[in-house]
């Protein structure tokens, strides 16, 4: 009975997922039409439909991956079916209050929400600011009871020390620790601390809210609380497709099952240390920020991107490397998820380099390298495992032409969009502009060009959608 139910509340999260990222897309598209003025939406327009695709695009691709993790996880615990289906009903209300702050309110202070960007009169409704804090509230209930239910499971079976697999830094452990536990315990260390940051955060907007003015919170504070929880729940949710891919990979290639070793061990406590400090490189234009923190934030940048990537793709590439292995749509999105994460990774570096901040920070150059690691990289490694988990409960024949159409669409389409994005940074366009002043002509034709190949993203998003979709119905509607 516990597994029907778990397959069904699955499907149930793929569907959900699907559904906001297709709409999700479809304001990108428009964001950038508008920049391309090939359409005219209003400044206010703008910047709810840029609140509402960033803060929707990272909720649900951070339920994705955790949704992949606790269906993986019955291999290893029993998970809670109740923690489950709270996150799912707190996340749904929680984008309808959400959406109404930003569509019917037009609340549109970004996904980053800075303070104090909420509380200045802009042009919304007067209610729009506590609705969009609300619904905060909701999803962060949600998903922190859910991260600690899975916690929690994990250390029933394994010990702190176990779950974090320090036994493997030594010779001959006599504890198996799977890398998926050990990937997924460092991850939820993070989500957790980000999300209880984020409680505090919340707390504080609630008290200036309605304090009528007499208690007013300190800039630098809230910045570093907002980064700390943003910039980290952003990377946390990578981190939960990479435990995906290091249980699946190898099964659905046809090879030996990854081990745990003393450098996979390694790597991954070290990234759990790395991925908490490197936020800093947000704040390197504060400069009344202590500068040891700056420092931090620097050298922790660079830090964060060798460990788990390092050994991941080490892993991947000996896994390949002059092998006979099945390939399937799925070990190929997980693939080129990784270098889409790589890629994306490096241009993050490039960018939180001081002495390049400077000039790139505020440009089209740092969505481009978020972009790149999440569109071209989480997002494939949760949909390699939405297609894995459609195909193991219902008929499946492979459809080479399917497969190689989805793929060719999503390299074209994504390249181009990301491109556009690039090219657009390194000719000094800023980011967040609605629309593109005279002496920017270049960012107005970039910003068409970038909807067209994000059109062509969409469309191979469609084409998977619904075949997904397919699939997942029959799912919800089987008895067993």
């Amino acid at each position: 009975m516990e597994s029907i139910k778990i397959k069904k509340i699955t499907s149930v999260w793929i569907i959900t997922v699907l559904l906001l990222f297709v709409a999700s897309i479809v304001l990108g598209i428009l964001m950038r039409l508008n920049q391309g003025e090939v359409i005219s939406q209003s400044p206010i327009t703008f910047y709810s439909n840029m609140t509402t695709h960033g803060l929707t695009m990272i909720g649900i691709w951070f339920v994705a991956g955790m949704a992949a993790v606790n269906y993986l996880m019955q291999r290893y615990v029993k998970t809670s079916y109740t923690a489950n289906v709270f996150a799912l009903v707190l996340t749904v209300v929680g984008v309808v209050l959400f959406w109404a702050s930003t569509f019917v309110g037009k609340f549109h202070a970004a996904w980053t929400f800075l303070y104090p960007l909420p509380f200045k009169d802009m042009g919304s409704e007067t209610w729009a600011t506590i609705l969009f804090l609300i619904s905060l509230t909701v999803f962060g209930i949600g998903w922190l009871i859910w991260s600690v239910s899975l916690m929690a499971q994990i250390l029933k079976k394994y010990s702190i020390s176990q779950s974090f697999a320090w036994q493997h830094l030594t010779k001959n452990p006599t504890v198996e620790t799977p890398p998926f536990i050990l990937i997924t315990m460092v991850t939820l260390v993070g989500v957790i601390a980000c999300l209880i940051t984020a409680v505090v955060l919340l707390v504080l907007f609630y008290a200036e809210y309605f304090s009528g003015g007499s208690f007013v919170n300190d800039a630098l504070l809230m910045k570093n609380l907002t980064y700390f929880f943003g910039h980290t729940i952003a990377n946390e949710m990578l981190y939960l497709g990479l435990a995906v891919i290091y249980e699946l990979f190898a099964e659905v290639s046809g090879r030996p099952k990854w081990k745990t070793t003393w450098y996979v061990a390694l790597a991954w406590n070290l990234s759990l240390v790395f991925i908490l400090t490197a936020f800093f490189h947000h704040l390197y234009m504060d400069f009344v920020q202590p500068e040891g923190l700056q420092i931090v934030g620097q050298l922790a940048s660079y830090l964060a991107s060798l460990p788990a990537a390092g050994v991941t793709v080490f892993s991947i590439f000996i896994a390949v490397y002059r092998t006979k292995i099945k390939w399937s749509l799925t070990n190929l999105l997980f693939f080129m998820g990784i270098a889409g994460w790589v890629i994306g990774g490096l241009g993050a570096v490039i960018d939180s380099t001081i002495s390049n901040n400077i000039v790139l920070h505020n440009t089209l150059w740092v969505p481009a390298h978020f972009h790149t690691y999440n569109a071209m990289g989480n997002v494939l490694f949760s949909l390699g495992f939405f297609y894995w988990f459609s195909t193991q409960f219902t008929a499946y024949f492979h459809n080479k032409k399917f497969t190689n159409s989805i793929l060719a669409l999503l390299l074209i389409g994504g390249t181009g969009f990301l491109l556009a994005f690039y090219v657009g940074g390194a000719e000094s366009i800023p980011r967040r502009y609605s629309t593109y002043p005279a002496e920017l002509s270049v960012g107005v034709n970039l910003a068409t060009i970038g909807a067209v190949f994000a059109t062509i993203y969409l469309i191979a998003i469609l084409m998977f959608f619904f075949n997904i979709t397919k699939r997942c119905l029959k799912i919800l509607s089987s008895t067993s």
